[in-house]
Order: C-alpha cells, then sequence, then structure tokens
C-alpha cells in the first residue's frame, strides 16, 4: 500500500476495533551519504528507515505503540496491542486528539541530492584540513543528503503531509601531538544548498581551530563569579534546558519556575527567542506537531517578555493554558549591536564556553557543568585555554543577567544563533 493508505488503513482499523479517537504518524526517512575513512570517500551508503506511531483512546484512556513495519499483518497486530495497551491505561481527561483542520501538503528543500556537488565539498575539505590543521584526527565524518516524508491522519479527519530534503553534514574530532590529545568535539549543520565550502559554515573551522588549540591547557585554580560567553554551538543546549520548564512535565507538575511568569519580563529587554520550525531560513524544522496540528512560527520571548508556554494539547487541557503552535525547537535568537570581538573586549573575567558536559538541571533551573574546549577571557582577551572547569548558576536568572548579544549569527540548518554574554556566573577549577 502506498503511505496515505496505509495510514488511512490504520485509523479504519482503529476506529473499527474499538477506538473512540485515533491518530497516526507514518515516517519514511532516506539517507545518502558519503563518509570519510582513513582519509579516504568511502561510496554512497544509503539508509530507509519506516516507523508508524499508532494512538488510540478509548473512554479517555490512551495507548501508544510504535512499529517499523508497514505490511497488512503487522499493522493488524499493532492495532490489536495498541487498543489493549489504551484497555489498561489510567483514564485522563487531558487525553484528546487535534480537531478537524484545512488538509496541506508541505513541500521543503531538493527532492533530490546532487551527488558530485557532495563529493566535491568533501574532496575540497578532505586536502585543506590536512594542511592547515595536520593535528586533527576525525573519529567520523559524513556528509549525507536527506529526505524526510510525514504522513498524519487522524479520526477528526486531520490530514496532513509533508516531504522534506535536506543536506546534513556531521563530524567528531580531537587533535593529537604525541602522547597529548584535546578533548573530544563535534560540529553538525544541515543546509538546503552546498553552495558554501565545508569548513565555512556551522562554525566548523572555528571549533577545528579551537579543538587544535586544546592540547595544552592551563588550571583555573580560583573560584569566581565572573562572565561566561556561550557560543553559537553550545546555544541550543542551554535553551533545551531552559524551555523545557515551558513544556508540559514542569507546567502539569505545577514545579516550573515561569508557571506564573506568562506576559511578565523573564529576561533581559535585548534578548528576543523565537522558535521558527517553518521559517524559510531553517533547513532542517518540521511542518506537523507531534499533537497533530499544522506547524507554525512563534515567538517564546520578546524583549524580555515570556510569550508563549511550549504546550502540547494534552499539556493544555491539563493546565488550561493555550497549546503553543508549534514543539519548539528551531532556535532564532535576534541579533544584538555588539561584535563578538566588541563582547570579549568588555570581560573584566571570564570564560569562553565553547562547548560543555553535564547533567540536567534541577527543578529550581539550578545547573552545574564542565567547561571543555574552552577559555579563559582577562582584562578583554582570551589568555590561555582551560582544562576542565566547573560553571554553575540558575538558568532563570542568567536570562536577566544578559549582558551583550553579538551581531554576528551562525545558521546551523535547526537554528540561528548568536553569542551571548551573561555575567554574575561561579566559574571554579580545581
Amino acid at each position: 500500500m502506498k503511505p496515505k493508505k496505509i495510514v488511512k488503513y490504520c485509523i479504519e482499523s482503529m476506529q473499527n476495533t474499538g477506538a473512540d479517537k485515533s491518530q497516526c504518524y507514518l515516517i519514511q526517512k532516506e539517507k545518502n551519504e558519503l563518509n570519510v575513512e582513513r582519509g579516504e570517500i568511502t561510496p554512497f551508503r544509503t539508509n530507509f528507515e519506516t516507523s508508524i506511531q499508532l494512538t488510540a483512546i478509548m473512554d479517555g484512556k490512551k495507548g501508544t505503540l510504535t512499529i517499523n513495519k508497514e505490511d497488512k499483518k503487522s499493522i493488524d497486530v499493532a492495532v490489536e496491542k495498541v487498543l489493549a495497551i489504551a484497555t489498561i491505561s489510567e483514564p485522563d481527561s487531558g487525553n484528546d486528539i487535534s480537531e478537524k483542520q484545512a488538509s496541506k501538503i508541505f513541500d521543503s528543500g531538493p527532492s533530490d541530492m546532487d551527488a558530485n556537488k557532495m563529493y566535491d565539498r568533501l574532496e575540497e575539505f578532505l586536502p585543506w584540513v590536512k594542511k592547515e590543521y595536520p593535528k586533527m584526527i576525525f573519529e567520523q565524518l559524513s556528509l549525507g543528503f536527506q529526505k524526510l516524508n510525514v504522513y498524519f491522519q487522524n479520526s477528526n479527519e486531520a490530514d496532513f503531509q509533508s516531504n522534506q530534503g535536506f543536506y546534513n553534514f556531521m563530524a567528531k574530532f580531537t587533535a593529537k601531538v604525541g602522547n597529548k590529545t584535546s578533548s573530544p568535539n563535534y560540529c553538525s549543520f544541515s543546509t538546503l544548498e552546498l553552495d558554501k565550502a565545508l569548513k565555512d559554515e556551522g562554525l566548523l573551522e572555528t571549533l577545528i581551530q579551537q579543538s587544535s588549540e586544546q592540547i595544552n591547557t592551563q588550571n583555573f585554580s580560583r573560584k569566581i563569579t565572573g562572565d561566561v560567553i556561550i557560543t553559537p554551538h553550545c546555544l541550543d543546549d542551554f535553551f533545551d534546558y531552559i524551555t523545557s520548564y515551558l513544556s508540559d512535565y514542569f507546567l502539569i507538575s505545577d514545579i516550573s519556575v515561569f508557571k506564573d511568569k506568562l506576559n511578565e519580563l523573564i529576561a533581559a529587554k535585548k534578548f528576543t527567542l523565537h522558535s521558527k520550525p517553518v521559517s524559510k531560513e531553517i533547513a532542517n524544522g518540521y511542518f506537523i506537531t507531534s499533537d497533530g496540528y499544522e506547524a507554525k512560527n512563534s515567538t517564546i520571548i520578546e524583549k524580555g517578555v515570556l510569550r508563549t508556554f511550549l504546550l502540547s494539547l494534552y499539556g493544555a487541557n491539563k493546565t488550561g493554558h493555550e497549546r503553543a503552535v508549534n514543539s519548539g525547537g528551531c532556535y532564532v535568537v535576534d541579533p544584538g549591536n555588539i561584535s563578538f570581538e566588541e563582547m570579549v573586549k568588555n570581560v573584566k573575567s571570564g570564560i569562553l564556553l565553547c562547548s560543555f558536559s553535564g547533567g540536567n538541571p534541577s527543578n529550581n533551573a539550578d545547573f552545574s557543568v564542565v567547561a571543555k574546549n574552552s577559555y579563559y577571557i582577562k582584562d578583554g582577551k582570551i589568555q590561555h585555554r582551560l582544562s576542565e572547569t566547573m560553571i554553575s548558576g540558575n538558568l532563570a536568572e542568567m536570562l536577566k543577567n544578559i549582558v551583550d548579544i553579538s551581531k554576528e549569527r551562525v545558521n546551523f540548518g535547526n537554528s540561528i544563533l548568536p553569542w551571548i554574554r551573561f555575567k554574575n556566573i561561579i566559574i571554579s577549577g580545581k
């Protein structure tokens, strides 16, 4: 069966088997990838993935099941299982599916890859990096083209389809001299067209340069309260942490640090954060939300003011707040009015945070992470590379303590982010 007929068959089967409401996502992924092994480009590898997610609701009880087979027999078995899961689940007034909406098909990006250009870009990159950064070792290096087709229907006659095509680059690397190695680093970005050299996309050259400098590092033996400039490369993780407090779990549990802050000032007035999954600037976005709606762009924080929570239909039903028009992610920060170079000059004592490791923040938004591939800044100058140094603070307070946002931004294909300088962060070494 064709994908749309499979999805329709799933809905009809669940309804005929006793579901009051049902929905189905069918996701098809095709990835054609060039890899580099031992400095040589390998032939194309092609991977196909299919997943079908079934959801059935009976008497307010919900069952969800995902399978990776699309034959009729496998679907029939899955339908029986998902109804059985719903039968033994607890009823919940928040369980529901999206209402009927105008059916739409969304198309984004090229429908086919340019294989020659993919090969040429890698062939251009390899001798460049060997010449300019001979100490670099690539544990993984790939350039792929992904086709992503998503089909969604539910028993309220909502019917969406999205067809996307985009290129994705990914590299993991370290620098090595003798027995000394730098901390592992990585770079990933997506693009609709390979119109730039790979080194000029996604901060790749900057990250490679930083890794080559991180072989020799120095300890930070003090504990201070200073500034931290977070690079675009690791801002995305911080925003994931922050927006989690705007999402279902924390708001339903009534423990979010932002639960009473809608339409109030929660950040510096110079800070504006968007979620733009359907922006033409975003190569790897999405068009259908996780709860079955057409995705739209939104402004999460506008000039410091919290404008929306990121609640799904379930979260909205449970809290009484409005459902968000997207599922978050695809973050875009408005540019500031200062260059990165000027930003560094304004730091008396602090860190340029290029990557980090650490666990999730606490319920009250306190965090503590270890700086990796990072630099000590003193009196407006980058002084030296740091060995593992801890930074800690509170995410809600960090938003209020934004000092500068750079003019420059980096488009990673799934986000567009600047450098941001925060004050009053605790920095401590061994």
